[in-house]
This record gives C-alpha cells, sequence and structure tokens, in this order.
C-alpha cells in the first residue's frame, strides 16, 4: 500500500466540499469561528490609524487630554483583539479535536468491520498512520488552515485598501517589495510541500516497521537478527531524520529572507516618508502607521506559505482517509436473517476459494455436517483446512459454490448474530492486555461472572485461574505473555464455550498443550460437543478416532472421506498420514 503522493494542485475542491461534511454538525462553531477571524482581520488595520491619529492631532499638538482619550480608545482595542484572538484559538482547537475525534471513531468502526483479507492485504503500520498521524493532521486544517487562510487574505485586502486611502505614493513604495516575497513565499511552499511528503512516507515506513518487529521479536531474537535489524531501523530512522532537517533548513532559509525583504520595505518607507515630511508632504503620524502596516502586511504573507502547506496536507490526509471509508473492496456484506435459534447443519456446496485470484486453495469443496454431529479436517499443511473453516465464519468470501446453514445460504445471515453462535478455538490464541475475565468476555455485558467461572470449570481452566492473582481479575499482559501456551489455550476454549454456540470450530486446539493438558481438553470437548455442530482440524489423529466422518484435504481437494475405521481399512491418504503418525511416535 504505497504511499499518496501530494498533488501539484493548491487546493483540490471535491475532497475540500467532503472535508466539509465532517463540519456539518458543528456548522454554528464553524461560522462563529469564521466571523472571529474576520473581525480579528477587521480589527487588525484599526491600531495604525488610531497611533497615526493620535500622533498628528494630539501629540503633534501637545493635546494631553485628546492622548489621554485616545490611549484608553487603543487599550479598548488592544482587550477586544486579545479576546476576539482568543475566542478564535480556542474555537478552532475545540472544532479541530472534535472533528478528529468524530473521524477517529467513524475510521475505527470502518476497520473493525472490514474482512480478513484487508488486514492481509494492508500493512498495520499504515493503519496506525491513518487513524493516528492522517487524522491528526486535519486538526491544524481546522485550526491554521481554511478559516485563518481567508482571515489572513482579507487581512492583506484591508490593509492594502487602508494604506491606499492614507497615502497612495507611500502604499507602492511599501508594496514593491511584495513580489521579491511571493517569489520567495512560493519557492518555500513547493519545497516544504515536498518535505513534509518525504517525512511522511518516513513515519508511516517507521510505523510499520516499529510495529511488525516489535510483534515478530521472537523470530528476531531466536536467530540473533538483532544487529541486521538494527541496521535497517537506523536506516530508516535516518531517512526520518533527514526529511525533517530538509524541511528545517527551508524554515531557516525563509523566515529571515522574509525578514530582510519586510526590513527593505520598512527602510524604503522611512527614506521617502522622511523626504515627505521634510517637504511638508506627509506626517510623522503617516509614516509611523505605515511602517506598523507593514508588519501587519507581511505577517500574513509569510503564514499563508504555512498555512497552504497545511491545508494541502491535510487535503492529502483527508483524501487517504476518505479511501478507507469508501472502501467497499472489502467491506463486509451484511445480510439481515435471525432466526429464533440454530440447529447447526452445515453444507458446502462445490465451493471454490481462493485468496488471490486464480491461485484457488480450495477447488469444488462439497460436504455436509448435520445438526449435532462432527466432523474432521485433516490433511498436510496447506491442503486447505484453515481456509474452510474461515469461510464458515466468513472472514473471506468464496468465488464459486456456495455455503449453507440450516439449508439458509450463509450471506443471508446477520453477520455478528451467525458469529455469536460459532464458537472458534485457534492454535494461536491472541489474548488482550486486560483481565482473564475480560478476555472472556471480550467486554460483552450479558456475559456473567458466574457464567465465565462455570464455562471455566467444564473447560478445567478454573483450578490455574484462581491460583492467579487477583483470579478472574488477574492482567494477563499483551498477548496474554504472563501465561504458558496451555494456560492460553485453556482461556481460549472459555472464550468460546461461555457464550454456548450452535457451532463450534476447533483448528489445531490441542495441538500447542502438553499431554495432560490435553487429556483435560479432551474430557471437557467430549461434554461440549454433545449436541453441537463440531468441526475439528486435527494435527493428532488420536484425537478424531471418533468423528462421524472425516474429510482428508490434499492441495484443496477432498481425497477421501468416511470414518476412522473405514479409512484405516481402506488403505488410501488417510491410512498413510496415520501409519506416519504413529511411526514417529515409536
Amino acid at each position: 500500500m504505497a504511499e499518496e503522493k501530494v498533488s501539484g494542485k493548491i487546493v483540490d475542491w471535491k475532497i475540500i466540499q467532503r472535508l466539509f461534511q465532517f463540519i456539518k454538525p458543528y456548522n454554528l462553531q464553524f461560522i462563529s469561528l469564521v466571523v472571529l477571524i474576520l473581525l480579528g482581520a477587521v480589527l487588525a488595520p484599526l491600531t495604525p490609524l488610531l497611533i497615526r491619529y493620535t500622533i498628528d492631532h494630539h501629540i503633534a499638538v501637545s493635546d494631553y487630554q485628546g492622548l489621554t482619550t485616545m490611549l484608553i480608545a487603543m487599550v479598548a482595542l488592544l482587550v477586544v483583539q486579545g479576546l476576539t484572538q482568543f475566542a478564535s484559538s480556542y474555537l478552532s482547537g475545540w472544532l479541530g479535536q472534535t472533528i478528529i475525534r468524530d473521524i477517529r471513531v467513524q475510521l475505527y468502526e470502518k476497520i473493525l468491520y472490514l474482512r480478513l483479507k484487508f488486514f492481509d492485504d494492508t500493512p498495520i503500520g499504515r493503519l496506525v498512520t491513518r487513524t493516528i498521524s492522517d487524522v491528526e493532521t486535519l486538526a491544524d486544517v481546522f485550526s491554521e488552515g481554511l478559516a485563518s487562510i481567508a482571515g489572513d487574505i482579507l487581512q492583506l485586502i484591508l490593509i492594502i485598501a487602508v494604506m491606499m486611502y492614507a497615502d497612495w505614493r507611500l502604499s507602492l513604495i511599501s508594496l514593491s517589495t511584495v513580489p521579491l516575497m511571493l517569489i520567495s513565499t512560493y519557492i518555500f511552499k513547493e519545497k516544504v510541500k515536498k518535505s513534509f511528503t518525504e517525512v511522511r512516507t518516513a513515519v508511516a515506513n517507521l510505523n510499520s516497521f516499529v510495529q511488525e518487529h516489535i510483534t515478530g521479536m521472537n523470530i528476531v531474537q531466536i536467530f540473533s537478527a538483532e544487529p541486521i535489524e538494527q541496521k535497517k531501523f537506523e536506516t530508516l530512522n535516518q531517512e526520518h531524520r533527514n526529511a525533517n532537517v530538509k524541511s528545517i533548513l527551508y524554515y531557516s532559509i525563509y523566515y529571515p529572507v522574509a525578514e530582510v525583504i519586510a526590513a527593505m520595505a520598512t527602510g524604503m518607507i522611512v527614506w521617502y516618508g522622511a523626504k515627505e515630511v521634510i517637504g511638508l508632504q506627509t506626517s510623522y503620524g503617516t509614516i509611523t502607521a505605515f511602517i506598523m502596516f507593514i508588519n501587519l502586511f507581511f505577517r500574513p504573507i509569510r503564514m499563508l506559505a504555512d498555512r497552504f502547506n497545511t491545508l494541502q496536507m491535510g487535503v492529502v490526509s483527508t483524501d487517504r482517509i476518505l479511501k478507507l471509508l469508501d472502501s467497499e473492496e472489502y467491506t463486509q456484506n451484511e445480510g439481515t436473517y435471525t432466526p429464533a435459534e440454530l440447529q447447526g447443519k452445515v453444507e458446502f456446496r462445490n465451493v471454490w476459494f481462493a485468496y488471490n485470484d486464480p491461485e484457488y486453495v480450495l477447488k469444488n469443496i462439497a460436504f455436509t455436517v448435520d445438526a449435532g454431529k462432527t466432523i474432521a479436517l485433516v490433511g498436510a499443511t496447506g491442503a486447505g483446512k484453515s481456509s474452510t473453516i474461515n469461510l464458515l465464519s466468513r472472514f473471506y468470501e468464496i468465488q464459486k459454490g456456495q455455503i449453507l446453514i440450516d439449508d439458509v445460504d450463509l450471506k443471508n445471515y446477520e453477520l455478528g448474530w451467525l458469529r455469536s453462535r460459532i464458537g472458534v478455538v485457534l492454535q494461536d490464541v491472541f489474548l488482550f492486555s486486560d483481565t482473564i475475565e475480560r478476555n472472556i468476555t471480550l467486554g460483552d455485558p450479558t456475559i456473567t461472572r458466574e457464567q465465565v467461572i462455570e464455562a471455566a470449570r467444564l473447560v478445567g481452566a478454573d483450578e490455574f485461574i484462581q491460583r492467579l492473582p487477583g483470579s478472574y481479575d488477574y492482567n494477563v499482559m499483551e498477548r496474554g505473555a504472563t501465561l504458558s501456551v496451555g494456560q492460553r489455550q485453556l482461556i481460549s476454549f472459555v472464550r468460546a464455550l461461555v457464550r454456548n454456540p450452535r457451532i463450534l470450530i476447533l483448528d489445531e486446539a490441542t495441538a500447542s498443550v502438553d499431554t495432560e493438558t490435553e487429556e483435560l481438553i479432551q474430557a471437557a470437548i467430549t461434554k461440549l460437543m454433545k449436541g453441537r455442530t463440531a468441526i475439528v482440524i486435527a494435527h493428532r489423529l488420536s484425537t478424531i478416532q471418533n468423528a462421524d466422518q472425516i474429510l482428508v484435504l490434499d492441495k484443496g481437494h477432498i481425497v477421501e472421506a468416511g470414518r476412522h475405521e473405514e479409512l484405516l481399512e481402506s488403505g488410501g491418504a488417510y491410512a498413510n498420514l496415520h501409519r506416519m503418525q504413529y511411526k514417529e511416535l515409536v
């Protein structure tokens, strides 16, 4: 998933329009912000005009009473300007943070309901960048972007108008350096835009690398690859540093250049204005006002470059976020069928499935499991066993064929309702950094502590849980690092069975546990399978001898089907697997 490049357009109005959809619930606050910013732009030129009037009409004629009145007026104006600036600053920050809160909620909700294929195709670090960094950029759009740009432009227009009204000749002199400022600002904007893109790409790469390698740290350490990974990280970190230093360099050049240009304008005003004062063509107050006008005029020009970059980067971030929010390729196709209860009959009708077309991993798979019966899937690694059960929970969509539960197409069921009635226990158990109880209930308020304890007793997990500090309130830490493999597996059994599923899926559920724990689990499984439809993937063939039917898969095909004794007598693929496995045990 490559990083998108910043477009050459200053503003993409289609994306800006979409951006305003997020603002819509807060129209009143946004309009208030615009009014405050425009009010600030209108008030800005008043201070130089008041100072001009004070110098020419009160100081020049020693009118101390009038001077006092004007000082009071200027203090009042400064108070109003300060309050306006405070209100606009606070409101823009509030608006930005509120909107990105809403966007982040929408984004995470979207991610929660995307198919697993999306996560297969998308690095997790990129998703972190989308939900954190890209969304955070939008806050700057609202605090320093849209409304602020409008205020700066209005301020420039008003200052030019007031300057022309005060003295058109001094105005032309003072504005003669504007082309230099505009050229330097444009160059700065383009350079910083490019460096910002490099920074964001570097951040995304760092996120992806760190997330992936922390997750796989055990592999790194097992193969003593720490020095190699350290060098990789240092390279990525150096790229991030270089991109940031480049942007710092552009800022370090631009602002002194802008100050020099502004100083040139001030110097020209003083030089020309002195001649005018000597010739009685203008006043001291006018010269003073124009020096202040120059500072007021060049400040928004300097800021506009930054604001346009902020807006453009916000547009890029918005584009990325919208592509994710608008994505339909990975969206789950929700059905609406929710029967009063599920019987548990499962049927695969000539199912073909590929993770990536046209490389089919399941080819014309057809079988039926009657309600309450047990079917086992066996075969070599890559035969298609796990793919089969993933399709039953609709983690992926099939390309051809049909999957039915209780003679109803899987696509017709409401997905959340269906999954709540299918219990899944995987070989690779994932536990969140939370209490044991919340890892079992996953925050479902309908599951009581008593139900959790009862399920744990049935599986045989209650004994070891009670010995832990805090019992069911014990924090297992990230990925269950403080528990043994067998303990994590037992908790996964409790998590699946506490919901009383009608269909039970066990994917190599006892492959990672010791013999004693396996015997404990097998005793619980025998009880729990009674009256439920069960689909079992087993590496140890001894655990599936009592299955009602065993399917042998090879390269995506069902090559054999029958009961344990029948398949042994036929002397086919299952008999070979059985012979090889027991030969290993001898």
